[in-house]
């Protein structure tokens, strides 16, 4: 049995980790609904447009933008959209195993990565993956011009030829107790026919000219999106591993203290034991 110096030690520091989740589960919390506010006010606005544009697409020659090029896919980038800090439960795993899933169908050597987050860069540039660029200490101050100049270098790398398909893998925000992992296909922008509406609209001045405008707004807006999802489910899932972590704590504790209590009743009964005994010897 542990002597009870130990386990006052075990109690003190098991208290201060406690009181360190806490505090962090608190923060993340506060920043959940920061986030979780911005990221559900820009889905309605995202989800309209990307039905407009499925709804246009079938429509027009592909021809008109060459954003719109669909080609025979030898290679694939990825986007990666992790967190630069852990502690977050399996965030960053789901996302690294995704990744890894993906890359090794392909082809290791067809493939091209950008990483969004330091958990994710350190992760595959340790195992050498081809890693194009990557963004680190990303989240402290994410703003839309973030999104645009991800989405500059993505279309750059599609409209020269250097990637035939670009997928986005990410945490999407379904509530605080669950995050799921997509991986969306980015570029080429694809179409259901099944799914196009059959009544008939008027555009003006064109449909053609209404493409070309909502294009390029779709493709920013969708990463605007994905980085929004991200954000707010690393903090649902940080604030929910602090939660769990912080009642760990304070199991651990009671039963520390339980140990604690009947090692120290021990200790008092050995001292009266030997009280007693000495005063009979004494008196024999």
């Amino acid at each position: 049995m542990a002597s009870l110096k130990d386990l006052r030690n075990k109690i003190k520091s098991v208290k201060s980790i406690q009181q360190v989740t806490n505090a962090m589960k608190m923060v993340a919390a506060a920043k959940l609904r920061k986030s979780q506010e911005d990221m559900e006010k820009a889905r309605p606005y995202t989800n309209a447009i990307e039905e407009m544009i499925h709804h246009l697409i079938p429509d027009i020659d592909r021809s008109l933008l060459p954003i719109l090029d669909s080609r025979d896919i030898k290679k694939k980038l990825f986007l990666v959209v992790s967190a630069d800090r852990g502690m977050a439960g399996a965030f960053n795993a789901n996302i690294i195993k995704k990744t890894e899933q993906k890359v090794a169908e392909f082809g290791s050597e067809n493939c091209l990565i950008i990483c969004i987050g330091k958990k994710s860069h350190d992760y595959f540039k340790r195992r050498d993956f081809n890693i194009i660029k990557n963004y680190r200490d990303f989240w402290n101050t994410l703003s839309i011009s973030d999104a645009l100049s991800i989405g500059d270098i993505i279309i750059e790398k599609y409209l020269s030829g250097e990637v035939d398909s670009v997928e986005v893998i990410y945490n999407e925000f379904v509530n605080v107790a669950s995050q799921k992992i997509i991986c969306k296909s980015f570029l080429p922008i694809t179409y259901d026919v099944s799914e196009k509406d059959s009544c008939d609209l008027l555009y003006e001045p064109s449909k053609e000219n209404v493409v070309k405008t909502l294009i390029p707004k779709h493709l920013n807006v969708q990463l605007w999106q994905f980085l929004l999802e991200s954000n707010a489910s690393e903090q649902a899932a940080r604030m929910v591993a602090m939660e769990n972590a912080t009642e760990n704590a304070g199991e651990m504790i009671s039963d520390l203290s339980i140990e604690y209590n009947k090692a120290r009743q021990a200790a008092i009964t050995t001292e009266i034991i030997e009280i007693v005994s000495g005063a009979n010897a004494l008196e024999g």
